[in-house]
């Protein structure tokens, strides 16, 4: 059954342009000045969602003249400037930009959450300044003592969320069991899975094999009530019918990122092998259809937009690098966050499993 469920799924952002069955109205913060291109693909992928998602209003945060320039030309409808003076560098430190950039755009986009006047904020900013800010600013959900942060990657059955990405590089037994309640609340609602299937990232399948941390966290997810199946191997988050893939954020960022540089060398592979000689390039053009598909189902653009998990508000974080797809599809992901009202869920599901009187950080 949840095979069957997911099998014509390809993302969470594009599964939420297909089958939305309500309109929320709902209006979206957008920290237009953060990633490598700022409002130049800020603004246009901002008027695009906005032009096909009359029940959005969006707010463009930071430099006004730089927005209003890119705007002179465009629909308006919907679409706000709030200024903002200040931006935050991809290489600044999490501390800096928080003690000395009060009013980056940024900062201000999270504000807005906080204030009640967006209901979620997208930043393709620096991630750890973004993720020190909304903890700081939004603070966490009783009983979670770390966001995480999570995404869809591609597998055999459609897609796979992995969690934790690289927020929490050091964690324990605990927050890998939290991590593992907040995730599969938020793939019940985005997904529509009742009982999402739950593994743990590990060196083998056989209980004898991972290090502490990993095997107490076992312990926990087998008597959690969650449908945790067990660990699975690397291998595992693209082959296996898995709808979270639980670890820590060093790890996951590796898998991640190693995922990802292989992607492009099969893709980068085949281009080459096809351009050898006059043959080989006539076999390319007949299996064209195939490679375009195969283009589709692993392009990162459609799988851009992670969530910050355990916030009191919605924060999602798109690829520094994003284009103007790929921050469109950031921008859905909010807007799916919020029809399913992600925070009060998670923060319901994890009272349920925790008691908040444990695991608090003693930092």
């Amino acid at each position: 059954m949840i095979a069957s469920a997911r099998s014509s799924l390809q993302h969470p952002a594009g599964l939420g342009r297909k089958t939305k069955v309500m309109k929320q109205r709902c209006t979206i913060a957008l920290d237009a000045m953060g990633g490598d291109h700022g409002p130049g693909v800020v603004v246009p992928a901002a008027v695009k969602f906005a032009a096909a998602n009359p029940h959005v209003d969006l707010i463009l945060v930071g430099n006004e003249a730089r927005i209003e320039e890119l705007l002179k030309r465009a629909p308006r409808d919907r679409i706000r400037i709030h200024p903002a003076s200040q931006e935050v560098g991809m290489d600044e430190s999490p501390s800096k930009a928080l003690r000395g950039k009060k009013d980056s755009s940024m900062r201000v986009a999270i504000d807005l959450v906080k204030a009640g006047e967006a209901n979620a904020c997208v930043s393709a900013g620096n991630t750890g300044a973004l993720m020190a800010t909304a903890r700081f600013v939004l603070k966490t959900l009783p009983s979670v003592d770390r966001p995480g942060i999570i995404t869809a990657v591609p597998s055999m059955f459609g897609h796979t969320h992995m969690l934790d990405l690289g927020a929490n590089v050091d964690c324990t037994a605990e927050h890998l069991f939290q991590f593992a309640v907040m995730g599969s609340e938020l793939v019940s609602a985005v997904d529509g899975i009742d009982k999402p299937r739950v593994a743990l990232l590990n060196i083998g399948q056989e209980e004898i094999k991972g290090n502490e941390q990993v095997k107490q966290a076992h312990e926990l997810l087998v008597n959690s009530g969650l449908n945790y199946i067990g660990y699975i191997e690397g291998d595992g988050i693209y082959l296996e019918d898995i709808d979270l893939v639980v670890t820590d954020g060093f790890i996951g960022n590796v898998a991640l990122k190693c995922s990802e540089g292989v992607a492009k060398f099969i893709g980068n592979s085949l281009s080459a092998q096809f351009k050898r000689n006059w043959f080989t390039k006539l076999s390319g053009l007949a299996a064209l259809p195939i490679l375009k598909a195969f283009k589709r189902t692993m392009d990162p653009r459609r799988y851009n937009g992670a969530s910050l998990l355990g916030l009191r508000g919605i924060v999602i974080k798109s690829h520094g690098g994003a284009d103007q797809m790929a921050f469109e599809n950031a921008i859905y992901i909010a807007e799916k966050e919020i029809i399913a009202n992600i925070p009060q869920r998670i923060g319901e599901q994890v009272g349920r499993h925790l008691d908040p009187t444990q695991y608090r950080e003693t930092a």
